[in-house]
């Protein structure tokens, strides 16, 4: 009986639990951690702000100076004194008086509110050194005034051991003024191309053979999901062939992949050469990528992916990326949204089917190509997976479906 996509992924991420607690951590420059996942707590150093500043290019003022009095207008009229610029220590606002202060420009003792330049009349600064009045209206205290602290307060948690660092992570640790990072180290993975009928790009193309794209696909996601990826030339469809090739490098790796060999064909090789190791070989109620191999090859986590293009990326998406950020936290799950179909689509009885397609504007989906798992160019022309549930067989125009962007 087929397993469950649901299952099977339990599984992926059960075999990879293990990988939580591998390895040591190493230090980066910030931009060199794009992408990696925090390996311990990060505590501010500092406030942020680190200092109260202005919101707005306007007047530094003490509030109560623009309080009304019983009889008179509302607001005041003050004394401008020299301008705050960003960036400078400006000196204590006395009574009476409004500082012309810049955004982010850190505000004067005693002043604790800023009054936009537009609400001011005259609605200008005047020169520096200018004897000036500007007559500003009541303002409340705190008005237009970042605190300190009121982004996060020093000794705070910035960011907890677990993050996968993306821009905002990085542009808040360089905010409190660090310049590296402690990571983990990235997951090791071993990818093997399996198949006689396969041969690298740039090579000649003998009659009967395909040139390998599944090296390239997956080597591609891997490493924009942050791993470490050994890619090994083309196995030849000999069993101790693959086997001394994996036992060449297994020894280094955390993870093996292998792409190929998995189904119940007569020259199946990842199945020949996993004889006598703890591998299972079984059949997901998916479409495509049904064959999956999984277990442990010499005590090394192992997965067997399918040998056509999209089976393969489709089984890297569906079950190695999830378990991944279960596991470790990175890489990040795909954005997952509802969208409609354009145009109908009919799915096997007992699998979950998942079709590419590109998300239009407006909310639709369009399918690229059909089913076929050699189709990599539809692949290409996709921004989107279609999530065709198990028991789902047909699906009208029109029809909410779940997609995960690409």
């Amino acid at each position: 009986m087929a397993r469950s996509v649901a299952a099977h992924r339990e599984a992926v991420q059960e075999l990879l639990s293990g990988l939580r607690g591998r390895g040591s951590n190493e230090e980066l420059p910030l931009m060199a951690a794009l992408g990696r996942v925090l390996a311990v707590d990060i505590l501010a150093p500092l406030s942020l702000p680190p200092f109260a500043n202005s919101q707005m290019d306007g007047f530094a003022v003490r509030s109560a100076d623009l309080t009304p009095h019983a009889g008179s207008d509302a607001g005041a009229e003050l004394t401008v004194v020299d301008p705050v610029p960003a960036g400078a220590a400006p000196m204590r606002l006395a009574p009476g008086t409004a500082a012309p202060i810049m955004t982010g420009a850190m505000m004067p003792e005693g002043a604790d509110a800023v009054v936009p330049i537009e609400q001011a009349l005259p609605d200008v600064f005047p020169a520096p050194g200018v004897a000036a009045t500007v007559r500003l209206p009541t303002t409340e205290p705190g008005t237009f005034v970042r605190d300190a602290g009121s982004d996060i307060t020093a000794g705070a948690v910035a960011l907890r051991a677990g993050t996968a660092l993306g821009p905002g992570q990085l542009g808040l640790l360089a905010a409190l003024g660090m310049t590296a990072v402690e990571v983990r180290t990235p997951v090791h993975v071993l990818l093997v191309t399996t198949g006689d009928e396969v041969v690298e790009p740039g090579t000649s193309l003998p009659e009967g053979k395909i040139y390998d794209s599944n090296g390239t696909l997956l080597e591609a996601a891997m490493l924009q999901s942050g791993l470490r990826v050994t890619r090994t030339g083309i196995s030849s469809d000999d069993p101790s062939a693959l086997l001394t090739l994996l036992r060449s490098h297994a020894a280094s790796s955390d993870l093996i992949v292998s792409t190929g060999g998995v189904s119940k064909g007569a020259y199946e090789v990842v199945r020949q050469a996993m004889e006598g190791q703890a591998v299972d070989f079984v059949s997901v109620a998916m479409q495509p990528g049904g064959p999956q191999g999984i277990g442990t090859f010499d005590g090394v986590p192992f997965l067997g992916f399918p040998g056509n293009p999209v089976s393969c990326l489709v089984s890297f998406e569906m079950f190695l990326r999830p378990a991944l950020a279960a596991v470790l936290g990175s890489p990040a799950l795909r954005p997952s949204l509802q969208a409609r179909l354009a145009e109908s689509l009919t799915s096997p009885a007992g699998k979950h089917q998942v079709r590419r397609g590109t998300l239009l504007p407006g909310g639709t989906v369009r399918l690229e190509g059909g089913v076929g798992s050699h189709l990599v160019h539809a692949l290409a022309n996709s921004n989107a997976l279609i999530q065709v549930p198990e028991g789902v067989t047909e699906l009208d125009a029109g029809a909410e479906v779940e997609v995960w962007m690409l």
